[in-house]
């Protein structure tokens, strides 16, 4: 029986590749005026950020650290200066990401509908707490989720390290078969949670891809209900303790 469920924030319930294609384009503007790449400049911060935040996941450097490599070789690729104080040009940067939050127009009811059938609802984010919890008061959903999981919340792990999702169902007073995940990344929120017993449901928004042939995918939210009605139906199949 599946008693609570995990979501991924970013590209799960926060429409995290709008604001910064906003926030990317609005930045380029304001430094370089017409710049002749600035179409091409969401694509390049996105790829930047897979590129980087794996230095912070691994503790290699601090979260702000890697928004200076970030932001240093964003210039450095557009032929950009590169400013002498990376922390105030970023600041600038999250200006205008922060006026671009929203959240997906299926986010809010289909938490509402899961929340009436007495689950609990929470997130888990690889993200830094305080811009994540932030992100949820914006788009109306933080008083819908609880709790909000973050690595600093357990034990400094991030997805798809099994300790976190064995932190996560802990948390929740749960077993991992117990939790159900969603989100949008195929390792993080699908593969990975399904090698310490939780389950895991891949939202591919944009329909990058096939799944592979273990792994249930949706490209909308609005399918999660009818995934969890299946799930709860099937058998629950545990080690016997004499084995």
């Amino acid at each position: 029986m599946i008693r609570a469920i995990l979501f991924d924030l970013d590209e799960t319930l926060f429409d995290h590749r709008r604001a910064v294609a906003y926030a990317a384009t609005c930045w380029t503007e304001s430094v370089s005026p017409g710049h002749q790449l600035l179409m091409e400049t969401p694509a390049l911060w996105l790829d930047l950020e897979n590129k980087h935040l794996p230095a912070w996941h691994a503790g290699e450097c601090s979260f702000a650290e890697q928004r200076r490599r970030r932001l240093r070789e964003f210039c450095g690729r557009l032929g950009l200066p590169v400013p002498g104080d990376l922390d105030a040009a970023y600041a600038g940067f999250l200006v205008h990401y922060e006026e671009a939050w929203a959240a997906f127009p299926d986010a809010a009811e289909v938490i509402d509908a899961l929340g009436g059938a007495g689950l609990t609802l929470g997130v888990l984010t690889n993200g830094a707490p305080v811009q994540q919890e932030a992100k949820l008061r914006r788009i109306g959903l933080m008083d819908r989720l609880e709790p909000v999981l973050t690595p600093d919340s357990l034990g400094g792990n991030f997805k798809p390290a099994p300790e976190c999702y064995l932190a996560a169902a802990a948390k929740l007073g749960l077993r991992p078969d117990e939790v159900l995940l969603v989100g949008d990344n195929l390792m993080l929120d699908a593969v990975g949670p399904t090698k310490v017993g939780m389950h895991g449901v891949w939202l591919d928004r944009y329909r990058s891809e096939p799944a592979p042939e273990s792994v249930i995918k949706i490209t909308t939210l609005c399918e999660l209900p009818d995934v969890l009605s299946a799930l709860q139906r099937q058998p629950v199949n545990r080690p016997s303790e004499a084995a």
